[in-house]
């Protein structure tokens, strides 16, 4: 055997593993399908301007072991996420806060946002919501509901709120003050320089192959190293036998402009169920550029094929419990280690992403 461990993807749970095995003393393999490394976080320089090419990552966390251990391979910018959300010819603030209120029903304190989302609440009369439509009128009332909610999340998930399970929407963070910061974590920025230099410096002293497709490459290299951490599909990993899990996926239509700021945001979400799209994205936002061009990216989300990239699994009640028989398969494995997004069809914001491949190389490494 070559290498103590095959790391199958190498995206952020696959680097963050390999760094911390190498100063271990561990030799590891790092293979990637992609032809290039940093998976879904991965961003390019186009003109100057970090693009991210898998849809907009924003580091967020309170968690202040994760935030040193990321500020160790990157500086970060002090940029706070601030959507905004366009509906027809009307634009509000993002999240729910009071200046949303304001510009909605032309009010100005607390009191008077309550009084209204509470009135139209009771108007709603739903004291068992059975799907998410129900379960979003009960908590907003009907004007969140029509211009936030329904017509973004029915493009989403690709079917009517009607028709989607309550739990998707299990709270709304309202916040009756006018503060427009999208998280309440305590930590928050955008790597400057991109996140693929994060990733190439973890990766620093490891071997990579790209273009690497795993089933191939170990039918050939079956001994190639004493354990395995795939970062794959899980039941592709099992060929599928158990069925096939679901996903959501992101098309990106991606395009430079002439002209030095196209919207005046990073993020401008488009609620109306009209627009094809679900928001568009304008990268050198994320950090403050001043390049006399720009770049921006609409995605439109759709329905999982295999052959497409997987984004977010659909963890229903059904998902979850096929996933489960393949997490029983999974238990059984000594030599497999299953991790990030796609291995345990759990969707994790990038400081998960870092907890979680530490909590395994507690486990593992050391």
């Amino acid at each position: 055997m070559k290498y103590d461990y095959l790391v199958v993807g190498a995206g952020l749970f696959g680097a963050v593993f390999a760094y911390e095995a190498k100063k271990q003393g561990k030799t590891c393999l790092v293979i990637d399908k992609r032809n290039h490394i940093a998976g879904n976080v991965y961003t390019e320089n186009v003109d100057g301007i970090n693009v991210h090419r898998y849809g907009a990552h924003i580091f967020h966390t309170s968690d202040k072991e994760i935030w040193d251990y990321v500020n160790q391979f990157a500086e970060f910018n002090n940029y706070i996420n601030s959507p905004v959300a366009v509906y027809k010819d009307e634009l509000y603030n993002l999240p729910f806060n009071m200046n949303t209120f304001s510009k909605m029903w032309g009010i100005k304190t607390p009191k008077e946002a309550q009084e209204k989302i509470e009135e139209q609440r009771r108007e709603a009369g739903i004291t068992e919501p059975k799907n998410l439509e129900e379960q979003a009128l009960s908590l907003a009332g009907r004007d969140v509901y029509e211009k936030l909610i329904k017509g973004y999340t029915e493009k989403q998930w690709g079917r009517p709120c009607t028709e989607l399970p309550a739990f998707i929407i299990k709270r709304l963070p309202f916040r009756f003050i006018y503060d427009n910061n999208y998280f309440n974590d305590r930590y928050q920025g955008i790597a400057m320089g991109g996140y693929t230099k994060i990733v190439e410096k973890m990766l620093e002293g490891t071997e990579v192959k790209l273009n690497t497709d795993y089933f191939d490459f170990i039918k050939e290299n079956p001994d190639i190293a004493g354990k395995t951490l795939f970062t794959g599909m899980i039941d592709e990993f099992y060929q599928f036998k158990l069925g096939h899990l679901e996903y959501r996926t992101v098309r990106f239509e991606t395009e430079k402009l002439e002209m030095e700021n196209y919207q005046g945001n990073a993020v401008v979400n488009y609620t109306d169920r009209e627009v094809p799209y679900t928001r568009i994205i304008e990268h050198k936002h994320f950090e403050f550029g001043k390049q006399p061009v720009t770049i921006i990216s609409r995605e439109y989300s759709s329905e999982w094929k295999p052959g497409i990239e997987p984004y977010y699994p659909i963890n229903d009640e059904k998902n979850n419990a096929l996933f489960a028989k393949y997490r029983e398969l999974s238990d059984q494995e000594e030599n497999v280690i299953f991790g990030g997004r796609l291995g345990n069809y759990k969707y994790y914001d990038m400081d998960k992403v870092i907890r979680a491949a530490l909590d395994l190389c507690e486990k593992e490494l050391y």
